[in-house]
């Protein structure tokens, strides 16, 4: 393969070629599901929805797994506040959650774990860790790791463990051995719902965290696979930890690359719940189609951070415009890619370049350039199908540009129609008037020698 991936791991770009020859098997750490997906989350979901669809683009099988964290202790007060179990909860959340990233145009993965389902397989790896030393049990219950018995601690985040001081990422916890240990196994409270609670050699409790994505990423793909992806924040302390977990109790790497996604950022911050600056997808939907919102993820680097602000979503909304004007044109043709097509190539190149998303766009819109100067039938097609590798430009070009009009087509057509006769008796004042009319009202008309069309003002 000519695909080259960033390793958060090694910070380099570094050839990618699968463990298994011709299938590709990945990791992503995805939702807490206690409230509704914000922009942040559609981004890092859309990042690796576009990782898999280029493995697929580039004939590979891919085995894409990404998890939901299902017990927590957000989730826990959550459906306490609510007066309702936690599972009435987190399945009312993850209906949300598939019906707002499917707007978007986010395949589904493989596999969609929750981590309830796989209780038992934490456990079983925690005995593994007690059982080589690298777990112990404190006094107030608790299991926790041992982080400075984990000799590759740090690796990942670049962090040294004189660097790491307590209070820092942890608090200080009574039975902690050292502060920079964490938990593996959490003591059940007497508060506690018992719908939050498990029996365990251990005793009764529930897992922390970090065990979750290490026993599920192990259980379904193996001790070793070839991508664990998630965003940025999640590269320390989570996926320092699932190394040391998986790794400490294995032997082996638990992924040959590590891929992490930027952030969202508002005026200069990052977007989270926890700083009260987020838009809920479904909010942003209410404003903009989906495949706008898709586009302007889609557009930036996934390394990248992303500016939200609806300036820049109008700028999107302008941009797939002029791209499903080209479409409109003509019918495109049904094409399969000839990756030896100069865009073609082009747009390849621009993707196994660490699925570089904006030089990839970029031959959209110069392969839209040349549809237009051609009106070249294949051509469009070479258009609709490099846009369809990104989830993008397969709704009809009418319907998209005329979407959200004021009035009917019908009504519209009428209004053209009379446009016309105007022009035809040479009345142009009352020409020009009908096309104001329907500006104010957001229908641009677009005059052609094949007759007259509209789309929306936007």
């Amino acid at each position: 393969m000519s695909l080259r991936i960033y390793n958060t791991l090694s910070r380099a770009m570094e050839p990618f070629s699968p463990i298994e020859a011709g299938h590709v098997r990945m990791y992503v750490c995805g939702m807490t599901i206690y409230d509704l997906c914000h922009i942040g989350h559609a981004r890092m979901m859309m990042a690796f929805d576009v990782v898999q669809r280029w493995f697929k683009a580039s004939g590979l099988r891919v085995t894409y797994v990404r998890n939901i964290t299902d017990i927590d202790d957000k989730i826990i007060k959550r459906a306490l506040e609510r007066g309702i179990t936690i599972r009435q909860l987190t399945d009312e959340m993850i209906v949300a959650m598939h019906a707002d990233i499917g707007a978007l145009g986010i395949e589904p993965p493989s596999v969609e774990p929750r981590a309830t389902e796989y209780v038992p397989q934490m456990l079983s790896l925690i005995g593994q860790l007690e059982g080589k030393g690298l777990a112990y049990r404190a006094s107030n219950g608790d299991v926790n790791y041992s982080v400075r018995k984990f000799p590759g601690y740090g690796k990942l985040s670049g962090k040294s463990l004189d660097e790491l001081r307590a209070g820092e990422r942890v608090a200080v916890l009574d039975g902690k051995e050292d502060p920079l240990d964490f938990v593996l196994w959490k003591s059940a409270k007497p508060e506690e719902p018992a719908d939050a609670k498990w029996a365990s050699v251990f005793g009764t409790g529930r897992p922390g965290w970090h065990i979750e994505c290490s026993a599920m990423s192990c259980s379904t793909l193996g001790e070793t696979f070839d991508i664990h992806g998630g965003g940025a924040d999640l590269q320390f302390p989570h996926h320092e930890n699932e190394i040391a977990q998986s790794e400490g109790a294995t032997g082996k790497p638990l992924a040959h690359f590590w891929v992490h996604n930027g952030f969202v950022r508002v005026d200069n911050e990052k977007m989270s719940k926890s700083l009260g600056n987020f838009f809920t997808i479904r909010d942003v939907l209410k404003q903009y189609d989906a495949e706008t919102v898709r586009f302007f993820i889609v557009r930036a680097h996934y390394r990248s951070a992303l500016n939200y602000s609806d300036a820049h979503l109008d700028d999107a909304r302008q941009s797939l415009k002029r791209l499903y004007t080209a479409l409109d044109q003509m019918a495109p043709a049904v094409v399969a890619i000839d990756w030896a097509n100069p865009y073609a190539a082009r747009f390849k190149a621009a993707m196994d370049e660490d699925f570089g998303t904006p030089e990839a766009v970029a031959v959209l819109f110069d392969l839209a350039s040349e549809v237009n100067r051609t009106q070249s039938a294949e051509l469009a097609g070479l258009l609709r199908a490099l846009g369809g590798v990104l989830g993008l430009l397969q709704q009809d070009p009418k319907a998209f540009l005329q979407a959200g009009a004021a009035l009917d087509d019908t009504a519209i057509q009428a209004q053209i129609a009379k446009r016309a006769a105007a022009k035809a008796a040479k009345d142009f004042a009352l020409a020009d008037s009908i096309r104001k009319e329907l500006l104010a009202q957001g229908i641009v008309l677009k005059d052609s020698p094949t007759g007259t069309t509209w789309e929306v003002l936007q």
